[in-house]
């Protein structure tokens, strides 16, 4: 399973960069806003500290207007992934990005049938968004599982499964299981997967009994 980090922080993706645990990033507008930067500026300095796919969203609800945002995001790096919402629209404009060889994420998705129509349209990835149906009391890794089992009954399509709105460790173990291709985590949530209290409680214990040899490996 492929890793993004799902965060406008350059400062918090640079440093989870390092670990080689980064395969990606995703934006969307309120992480930007958030941020508080110039959006092409921040994009083109997440590129660089990323080799990965970079989404950056598009704004207009259009088609051909879509296409010119894109135009202009495409133009940042070559490892920008145009992000459009999941209407008639942006399905319009994922064919249309897909037919020039462009990767396009196609985001707020929360039914299998609209994972299909994004497939069909030729989409690089669907963004399910788990977390926001299991606040509805839906079944958000149920999604996960349905959409799976449709692409793998059509191995044409070979659009990548991206779990997002991710909200704990859980959601990442139930969609490894499950054979998402990809989850976009939050900083803090991917940091807490290594998180185990018999990891920490063994390392002491190692610890204290090398501190009573004496010795030095160094």
């Amino acid at each position: 399973m492929k890793f993004f980090v799902d965060s406008a922080d350059i400062e918090a993706i640079s440093d989870l960069a390092a670990t080689g645990m980064v395969d990606g990033v995703t934006t969307n507008p309120s992480l930007v806003a958030k941020s508080g930067r110039d959006f092409k500026e921040l994009i083109g300095e997440i590129c660089q500290a990323v080799k990965g796919p970079v989404s950056a969203e598009v704004t207009a609800t259009q088609a051909d207007a879509m296409l010119a945002e894109a135009a202009e995001l495409a133009a940042i790096a070559e490892n920008v992934c145009i992000k459009v919402p999941l209407t008639w629209d942006g399905l319009r404009a994922t064919r249309a990005l897909a037919d020039m060889g462009r990767q396009v994420n196609v985001t707020l998705c929360f039914s299998a049938n609209q994972a299909l129509l994004a497939a069909k349209a030729g989409a690089a990835f669907i963004s399910p968004f788990v977390g926001r149906l299991d606040d509805t009391g839906a079944d958000g890794m149920g999604l996960i599982a349905d959409i799976r089992q449709i692409y793998d009954n059509y191995p044409d399509l070979e659009t990548e499964i991206l779990v997002a709105s991710v909200r704990s460790p859980e959601h990442i173990r139930q969609s490894a299981l499950i054979g998402a291709d990809v989850a976009t985590l939050p900083p803090d949530v991917l940091r807490s997967l290594i998180n185990h209290p018999l990891t920490d409680k063994g390392l002491a214990a190692f610890l204290a009994d090398w501190q009573k040899t004496g010795q030095s490996i160094t």
